[in-house]
Parts: structure tokens; sequence; C-alpha cells
């Protein structure tokens, strides 16, 4: 998320509906002909192209430019399968790559000298460094985002907030905990090069659907909170003592 949204306000902005709770089929029906309507996910007013950042990376995850965005899933598929399939280690690929280069360039050193009697100058491979660099200050800023974020959720003191993020965690966990890392990973890389440009063709559908989901379960969380959760007693402030 590119705007700054605190744990605070996240389920207030969920919420937010344009039309009144008893309009609402109506608004609902009115709504998804109207391409421009303000009911949207976390309340948000900028397009999908915008929230991922508005770069060539939203225009990877979205498709803009089909070849380069089929590459990408390629490519990351083919690691997949020599990791997951082919059971292959990360050091043994980069050797095999190496090797590979190298015999490369040496038949195409020897090849073009022995034919045109001249050596021939084997182009050199040099990585930027500003690309390492770029790639660690964004980890580094994601990481701040999601910490700051839980920390929000652990000190504000709202035991709803506190629970749904527990909960998210442990749903987490558990699913990890069904496959390894690398495949947890590639199922993560597939799912943000196709659901973004899924949601932005079915917007309206998703939205309305996602906005009638919120609303059945925060009818069974005020039921849970009214006959559970508000009647956990709680601690309060400590007496303070005397000094004689």
């Amino acid at each position: 998320m590119s705007e700054n949204v605190t744990a605070k306000d996240l389920p207030q902005n969920f919420s937010e509906a344009p039309a009144e709770r008893g309009h609402k089929a109506e608004s609902v029906s009115s709504s998804s002909s109207v391409p421009g309507r303000d009911k949207r996910i976390f309340g948000r007013k900028k397009s999908v192209h915008h929230l991922l950042g508005g770069g060539k990376s939203a225009d990877v995850l979205l498709w803009k430019n089909k070849k380069i965005s089929a590459s990408v899933l390629t490519s990351a598929t083919i690691i997949w399968i020599l990791f997951e399939w082919l059971s292959y280690h990360f050091l043994t690929i980069v050797c095999f790559a190496l090797v590979l280069g190298m015999l490369f360039q040496f038949i195409w050193t020897n090849t073009s000298g022995f034919l045109d009697r001249t050596s021939s100058n084997v182009p050199h491979l040099d990585l930027p460094e500003e690309l390492f660099v770029e790639i660690a200050v964004s980890f580094g800023a994601e990481a701040n985002r999601a910490l700051h974020f839980l920390q929000d959720i652990a000190c504000n003191g709202d035991l709803k907030q506190f629970l749904g993020a527990v909960v998210s965690l442990w749903a987490g966990a558990v699913i990890s905990s069904w496959s390894n890392f690398i495949t947890v990973l590639y199922v993560g890389f597939v799912a943000a090069h196709t659901l973004p440009i899924l949601y932005e063709k079915y917007e309206d559908e998703v939205d309305t659907f996602a906005f009638n989901v919120f609303d059945q379960l925060c009818g069974h969380f005020q039921k849970l909170d009214s006959n559970v959760l508000s009647k956990i007693p709680r601690g309060g402030p400590l007496p303070e003592k005397k000094h004689e």
C-alpha cells in the first residue's frame, strides 16, 4: 500500500460505503453499472496502477507489456521447476551457469580467432551496483513498514485488531507449513502477477463481493464481541502507593 494507513484506520476505511445500509441492494445494482463509484476496498480512490507504484513494476504486474510480463513469469516458473521438481540446489545451478558461460566464451574466442585469424574481444558482463542498492533499499523500506504496522496493532490496545492480526499470522504459518519456502514464494509471485490484472478487469464485482463478505463477518464478530470478548475482565490502573 502506497498510502500511509495505520492499523487503527484499516477496518474503518474498509467498511466505508457511499449509501445507507437500508438501500444496500439498490446501491449495489446501481454502482455495478457505474465504474467510478466510491465504494472501493479499503476506501481507496486511486487506480490499481497507482497503488502498485505507477512505475515499470506496476506495468509488469498489470501486463501492460505482455512480452515482458510473460518472460518474467516464465523465468520464475523455470526456476521453481529446477529447485522443486528437479531438486537442484542453488550452488549447483550457479556452478552450471558459470560453466556454460565460460564454455560459450571459450568457443567464441577460439572459433573467431581460427576463422578470422584475429582474436575477437569477448564482451564482459558487469552487474550495476545501483541495482543491488535499490533492491536492498526497497526491501528494507517494506520490512520496516510491515513491522511498524504490526507494532501499531500491538500497542494501540484494540483487542479486535490484535486478534485479527494473530489469526492472520497463524493462518500464514499453517499455509507455509504445507510446503517449503520456495513454493510459497513462487505461489506469491504468481499471485502478484495474476490477481492485480484480474482485479482491475473485474473490479466492480470483486468490490461488491468483498463488501458483502465483510458485512457478514462484521455481524458474526459483533455477536462474538457481545457474547465473549466484552465479558473478558480487563485490569484497571494500579493503585498508587502511599509513601509515609
